[in-house]
């Protein structure tokens, strides 16, 4: 697809949006505002004020693009009308965009989702805790669906929720020890997905059982191994599976139980070591290459909530509107997702850097940031 023709579908598209307001009292589009959150957020605007600002002094490059029938709108205009917009709605359209980059990143490589929630600083008082949202972000770092914890819940209850949303069929789904539940085993199973589930302590007997095992039995196990270098020092990752659980009392309670794993990483840094070993439980057949990618993938979800922060510095915006500072939130992952793929720089130019290219020449960048 051509890029112009690209770009206007793309802004079209921000108008399909149900808008909730008396059309009488309606003086900017919604896809307008949306747009503008989007771009300004692309040319390093991180709070909305920063959005408002940047929108008025580049109005005649907006209005190429956008209707802006009442020119840009003020800043309360816009934190109202992102506080209006359905997340859901905004969550489909970055899914919508996730499949058009991945049909030009085919990959051989069996998907892995790794879950995991992060919490929004900016958006607590004394009187209101933050929004904790949970995202699904692939081995590409795109995120393909995210769920809002209830104020009155945790995590468990959030991760079957967007479960039901996401198209896990062929995938494989890893968590941490919070999201190692029998309904989340069970409800991957049931999406025809695979799950790699890490163990700790909190699951009482079972992790003792397992950890037991690996103990007693690991020269059994298919094992693999990597070493690098990292953060300063050297990193030796091991990895340990086995489908050697017949004797597994817990076996039959979790939903395609097939094997077990171990991990264990040493650092060696400056004459010190360090070692780490964790516990999964797993759906896969031994394939312990695979068990051993699916783990080391999990902390790409970590990585991409880091992301949030440096990048785009989100526990600095202050949104006390829970569904405006969510909707930022899926703004902000939407921008990560265009600037991944985005030609801008050299090689070497950060996420940060290609926002900072933006800024300084937002004309000359507009349109090749929507080509796909």
């Amino acid at each position: 697809m051509k890029k112009e023709v690209w770009l206007e579908e793309f802004l079209d598209r921000l108008n399909d949006t149900t808008d909730h307001r008396e059309e009488w009292k309606v003086l900017h589009k919604i896809g307008d505002v949306i747009a503008i959150c989007i771009i300004s957020s692309l040319a390093n605007c991180d709070r909305m004020k920063d959005i408002h600002i940047w929108a008025t002094y580049h109005e005649n490059l907006l209005s190429k693009y956008l209707e802006l029938p009442n020119g840009i709108p003020g800043y309360d205009t816009l934190r109202r009308v992102m506080g209006i917009v359905s997340p859901q709605y905004l969550n489909s359209f970055l899914q919508e965009w996730n499949v058009l980059l991945e049909q030009n990143q085919r990959s051989k490589l069996r998907k892995i989702l790794s879950i995991d929630g992060k919490t929004q600083r900016g958006n607590a008082t004394g009187k209101q805790k933050p929004n904790h949202i949970v995202s699904a972000v692939d081995n590409n770092k795109l995120c393909w669906g995210q769920e809002k914890v209830s104020e009155k819940s945790n995590e468990i209850t959030a991760v079957p929720n967007l479960l039901d949303r996401l198209n896990i069929e062929g995938q494989i789904v890893t968590t941490d020890a919070l999201g190692t539940q029998k309904d989340i085993a069970k409800k991957i199973i049931e999406g025809k997905g695979d799950y790699v589930l890490a163990l700790k302590g909190n699951q009482h007997n079972f992790y003792d059982d397992v950890k037991l095992y690996f103990e007693e039995f690991l020269e059994k196990c298919f094992y693999h191994k990597t070493i690098e270098k990292a953060r300063g020092g050297i990193e030796k990752r091991e990895y340990w599976q086995t489908d050697d659980i017949t004797w597994l009392t817990q076996k039959d309670e979790w939903a395609g139980l097939r094997s077990i794993g171990m991990t264990r990483n040493t650092i060696t840094k400056d004459g010190k070591t360090t070692i780490e070993t964790r516990y999964f439980i797993s759906s896969l057949e031994v394939d312990v290459e695979l068990f051993a990618r699916a783990v080391r993938s999990h902390w790409q979800v970590e990585s991409y909530h880091w992301l949030l922060d440096t990048t785009m510095r989100e526990d600095e915006s202050p949104i006390l509107d829970k569904q405006c500072a969510e909707n930022l939130n899926i703004i902000r992952k939407f921008v990560l997702a265009i600037l991944k793929t985005a030609e801008i720089g050299d090689k070497y130019t950060s996420l940060r850097g290609k926002r900072l290219h933006i800024a300084c020449d937002p004309i000359g960048f507009m349109e090749k940031l929507f080509e796909i």
